[in-house]
């Protein structure tokens, strides 16, 4: 599958009235002269990898009779008014989050950067990912945009801190301190400042897109492996506790979470089954909850540190490899015998 490539960027980023700026009745985005930063420089590429937007040109400027006059403002002029095409975070009665305005379980505030991916951020990650506009997975990608790239630019630009008390070391590596490094130095005379606006634009883009590219080739297939393998979990065993995938490396758990919930089946599912890089097979629990240590039915207690031969002798199974000291993984050399052992360890845990 190609990758997914951001389109065309370059815009006139100086502050030349609207009707200049247009080229053959391109649209005009409007936002603030001065210092950029991450939210609205990712606002106006979301909006130029739109059709209608695509060869819109960009104006700098504070200029109210200027922006008034543009097609879209984003991050400036204190208005937030999707009707009229303004989305502006600044005025002191805006508090809006995904949450509020879209009863999504965000409630981050929104930053210019928010407000355009909440009202258009569905057709950007469809014309991106060359979907069509009712494909069921543009809401599995949007979601997953705005939680592992978009809240955090909402939240830098908000100063909302990730977390209480003082941190042992700086971050400065960041998408929102890269766009930032790309302003004029204090004492830096005649700067590019749009060639700095548009570098800036490739950057958010190249990240933008890195995201959607894994999302779309690599999350998006695993939760569709999670899925079907929950959907025949009782072929494995009656209960539907044990879920087995026929190739190892598939990063389940979060999946595996997220379809319990959707099915009203959380906490259900307690074993695992998939086989490792040398063709034997893997027994592990599933955690109580994710990122958790303790598991929602550990292997049984008396095999924990437990191996090989030894291992089989006591739990009767043949093939048997290891059991961990935590009891949180098992190995076998053969599909059924792994199977067995999370058969034996649920009548187990049943009695």
């Amino acid at each position: 599958m190609p990758e997914i490539a951001s389109k065309r960027t370059n815009s006139f980023s100086n502050d030349t009235p609207p009707e200049k700026q247009s080229r053959n009745g391109a649209l005009v985005i409007g936002t603030h002269d001065g210092t950029f930063h991450c939210d609205e420089v990712l606002a106006c590429w979301m909006l130029k990898q739109l059709p209608q937007y695509k060869d819109a040109t960009i104006l700098r400027t504070r200029d109210s009779t200027k922006l008034d006059e543009c097609d879209i403002v984003v991050d400036v002029g204190g208005v937030y008014d999707p009707e009229k095409n303004r989305y502006d975070h600044h005025q002191r009665t805006f508090d809006g989050t995904m949450n509020s305005i879209a009863g999504q379980q965000w409630s981050t505030k929104l930053s210019s950067a928010g407000l355009v991916y909440l009202h258009m951020g569905k057709d950007v990650v469809a014309e991106l990912a060359s979907l069509p506009s009712d494909d069921p997975s543009i809401e599995l990608l949007y979601d997953k945009i705005y939680e592992g790239l978009i809240e955090e630019v909402d939240a830098v630009d908000n100063g909302i801190d990730q977390y209480e008390g003082t941190p042992c070391y700086r971050v400065t590596t960041t998408l929102g301190a890269r766009v930032a490094r790309l302003n004029p130095a204090w004492n830096e005379e005649n700067a590019d400042v749009g060639a700095g606006f548009d570098k800036a634009m490739e950057i958010c883009g190249e990240e933008f897109a890195d995201r959607l590219n894994y999302f779309k080739d690599s999350w998006l297939p695993a939760r569709k492996l999670v899925e079907e393998a929950i959907k025949v979990s009782k072929k494995n065993h009656p209960s539907g506790e044990i879920v087995v995938f026929n190739s190892g490396g598939c990063p389940w758990k979060e999946h595996l979470f997220n379809i319990e919930k959707e099915l009203e089946i959380s906490g259900k599912i307690k074993f695992v089954l998939y086989p490792d890089q040398k063709k034997n097979w893997r027994v592990q629990c599933v955690p109580q909850e994710l990122g958790s240590f303790k598991n929602r039915l550990s292997l049984i207690e008396k095999w924990q540190g437990i191996r090989d031969q030894e291992l089989s002798d006591l739990s009767g199974i043949p093939g048997c490899i290891f059991v961990h000291a935590n009891g949180f993984i098992g190995g076998n050399q053969t599909y059924d015998g792994a199977l067995e052992m999370a058969k034996i360890t649920i009548s187990a845990g049943v009695e």
